[in-house]
C-alpha cells in the first residue's frame, strides 16, 4: 500500500506531452495534434468544385473516396497558399455537431512531429470581443518562436462543415 501511495504522488508531478505536427502557412507556425491526423500527402491535382465558397479549394479522389481540400492561408489571412513542390495536403477526421468528415487542408511546408509538455502551452490570446480566437487551442513556445496550436473542430463553422459535408456526400 505504502508502495501505491509514493507512485501515485511521484506521476502527479510529472505533466503529460502530446505530440503536434507543425507545419508553416504564410509565414507562420502552426500545430496540430496528432490524434486528428489520418495521414499527409504530396499537393496533387484539386478538382474545382462550382459555387463554393473560395477557400474550397477542390476535392481530391483518396484511394476512391471523395475528400474536399480547403486553403487555410485563404480561411486565416485571405492569402492562398503558394503551390511549391514542398506543398503537402493533411487529411484529417474532424468532427463538427453530428458530422464526422475527412478534409484535407493545403500547407505550405509539413515540418516535423513535435512532443510538446502540456505545462508549455498557453490558453489562446484574448484579443477582444470582435476577434475570435477559439479556432486557436493554445500557443507553446518552441526554439524561440510561438507555434499557433489549432483546434481542428473549430477552424470552420457549422455552416462550412455542412457546405464540405454535401461536398463530400
Amino acid at each position: 500500500m505504502q508502495e501505491q501511495i509514493q507512485s501515485i504522488e511521484v506521476t502527479e508531478g510529472l505533466s503529460q506531452t502530446e505530440q503536434y505536427l507543425t507545419f508553416q502557412m504564410i509565414d507562420k507556425s502552426y500545430g496540430l495534434e496528432i490524434l486528428n491526423i489520418k495521414e499527409i500527402i504530396e499537393y496533387s491535382e484539386v478538382t474545382e468544385v462550382p459555387m463554393t465558397p473560395d477557400f474550397i479549394l477542390g476535392v481530391i479522389n483518396l484511394r476512391g473516396r471523395v475528400v474536399p481540400v480547403i486553403d487555410l492561408g485563404l480561411l486565416f489571412a485571405g492569402q492562398p497558399v503558394i503551390l511549391t513542390r514542398r506543398t503537402s495536403i493533411i487529411i484529417l477526421e474532424v468532427k463538427n455537431s453530428d458530422l464526422q468528415l475527412d478534409i484535407g487542408i493545403a500547407v505550405d511546408v509539413v515540418n516535423e512531429v513535435i512532443d510538446i509538455n502540456a505545462d508549455d502551452i498557453e490558453p489562446s490570446p484574448s484579443l477582444g470581443d470582435k476577434i475570435n480566437t477559439a479556432f486557436i487551442s493554445g500557443m507553446a513556445k518552441v526554439d524561440e518562436e510561438f507555434l499557433i496550436l489549432l483546434n481542428v473542430e473549430k477552424v470552420m463553422s457549422v455552416d462550412d462543415f455542412t457546405i464540405i459535408s454535401s461536398i463530400q456526400s
